[in-house]
């Protein structure tokens, strides 16, 4: 009896677990100001495993979690970022852009050869998760992206069905969430001077 009570609360747990992820972006629950970054599991470009306290190294970081190289949005967002981007490292910022492309997809999307700043693989949606941006898409916007020529289980190589708001976040040397910024409209992004303020830098 015992032991399959154990069992059904197990099961009763990944049901809960699973229900964690919203079926629209309007209704994540994004970390807030002042929490302590989580450390998900993560891939470079290369395919080899890390974390986000490995990356962040004791340094102030920006993170932007964008859709994927497939969106022209995202494009036009993370080539704007290389305007401020030695302004960010000038002041002790470092950058990296997390999406849930496998690695080897990553840098497809990207056309400019003097894209400069470091591109992370989130195709599990661990940082996604951890954050409370992630959200599952329906059959019919699948369907939808497929007639555009998108499939987002062969970018992720993954098939959650997931993506994530777009977000800005600030962590500071020590971890903590200092800024976040989310728009479930994936057309508005966070500009670059807005960045600039919310990292201390006129």
């Amino acid at each position: 009896m015992k032991q399959l009570l154990s069992f059904s609360l197990f099961i009763l747990s990944g049901f809960l677990h699973a229900g964690d992820v919203p079926a629209s972006g309007d209704d994540i629950q994004p970390l807030k100001k002042g929490a302590k970054a989580p450390n998900p599991k993560l891939s470079t470009v290369e395919g080899t495993a890390t974390d986000l306290t490995t990356l962040r190294n004791g340094t102030p970081t920006v993170l932007i979690f964008y859709r994927g190289g497939w969106c022209p949005y995202c494009q036009r967002h993370l080539m704007g970022l290389m305007d401020i981007e030695k302004t960010l490292t000038d002041n002790g910022w470092q950058l990296y852009a997390l999406s849930p492309d496998q690695p080897s997809v990553l840098k497809e999307g990207l056309k400019d050869p003097n894209f400069s700043y470091t591109l992370v693989s989130d195709q599990d949606m661990n940082a996604a998760k951890d954050f409370g941006l992630a959200f599952k898409l329906n059959q019919t916007t699948l369907a939808k992206y497929k007639e555009y020529g998108i499939d987002l289980a062969q970018a992720s190589g993954r098939n959650h069905q997931m993506l994530p708001v777009p977000a800005v976040i600030l962590i500071d040397a020590e971890g903590v969430i200092q800024y976040i910024h989310t728009n479930p409209d994936y057309r508005k992004r966070l500009s670059n001077e807005k960045l600039l303020q919310a990292a201390g830098i006129k």
